[in-house]
């Protein structure tokens, strides 16, 4: 008998045992590791841990990544995978069928929208223009000049894009007249920022959104009949120090600055603004005048955005 082919078999049967100590060794690795893809999409509700097996029985045959294998199979979609690694490296963001937030949040359900893509530049040139390290600057007023022009919009979803950056990031809703972060964000509205000014509340009004890392939510909490005057007392000043020792990044929300007159005091108080435009709606005559004012009072002008969504 040629004894190379007597040593096949033998071979063989040593290639397929170790085929299978490694799928085995793979799958409790898989189960076992809270933070591999398998893992993640188990706990998310988004594979079994069947499916597991097959895939990485496919994985050990074909030599595949672990979500190539799984999409080939069919039993993932990108979108999964995004997810999975977006849960490996702390991206955090919400299926499409989570509504535990507002989906005006698209920086929580579509991360990979061009719009985000385009919040992401804004925040990139912000940590340029102002939210430089080793420097006390880290609270920016989203004003406007008028209404309907996204300021809300923009600060939530600027908020989310800096948490995701892993900057504990405080969003702080000071738009006393028509607050829109709590609906936003599904926050409850007793405590507040209202009820801090007046004295009726601490600093427990602040709520962390578990559903997005490092990012909280201080809301306006009930309308005032005196917003003007709420603002403008030195517990709102004390406050943004305050909050500026102890986060990261301080979004400030406010109202319509031709409107009213908060906005200025906390552009002032925040010590910087950024103005949001909307196209084809903003007035470009009010847009230079707030810019003036801004500036004649200390408050910095950081930039503009057009908002076009």
């Amino acid at each position: 008998m040629n004894p190379v082919s007597a040593s096949l078999p033998a071979i063989k049967r040593s290639q397929n045992s170790n085929s299978r100590e490694s799928f085995f060794a793979g799958r409790t690795q898989i189960i076992g590791n809270s933070s591999s893809i398998g893992a993640i999409l188990v706990n998310a509700g988004r594979l079994s841990e069947e499916n597991v097996t097959r895939i990485l029985e496919a994985q050990v045959q074909q030599q595949n990544p672990f979500g190539e294998a799984a999409i080939c199979l069919g039993l993932l979609t990108e979108d999964d995978v995004r997810f999975a690694l977006s849960r490996q490296f702390n991206n955090l963001y919400l299926p499409a069928g989570d509504n535990s937030l507002s989906h005006h949040l698209i920086a929580a359900y579509k991360p990979f929208s061009p719009v985000v893509e385009h919040l992401r530049s804004l925040r990139s040139q912000l940590m340029l223009r102002w939210f430089e390290p080793d420097t006390d600057r880290n609270v920016l007023a989203i004003v406007s000049p008028g209404l309907g022009e996204g300021r809300s919009f923009i600060a939530a979803n600027l908020a989310i894009v800096f948490s995701q950056l892993g900057k504990s990031t405080l969003l702080i809703d000071a738009n006393l007249r028509a607050p829109r972060q709590q609906e936003f964000f599904k926050v409850n509205t007793g405590g507040g920022l209202s009820s801090y000014l007046a004295g009726r509340a601490g600093l427990e009004s602040i709520v962390r959104i578990p559903s997005l890392l490092g990012l909280s939510v201080l809301p306006a909490g009930a309308v005032p009949p005196n917003p003007q005057e709420l603002i403008g007392r030195p517990v709102f000043a004390d406050l943004l120090q305050a909050v500026g020792c102890e986060f990261d990044v301080v979004i400030v929300d406010t109202p319509s600055a031709s409107e009213y007159g908060e906005a200025q005091i906390i552009a002032t108080e925040a010590s910087a603004a950024l103005i949001v435009l909307r196209k084809n709606h903003t007035s470009l005559s009010r847009t230079v005048e707030l810019a003036r004012r801004f500036q004649q009072t200390g408050a910095a002008v950081v930039g503009s955005v057009l908002n076009d969504f």
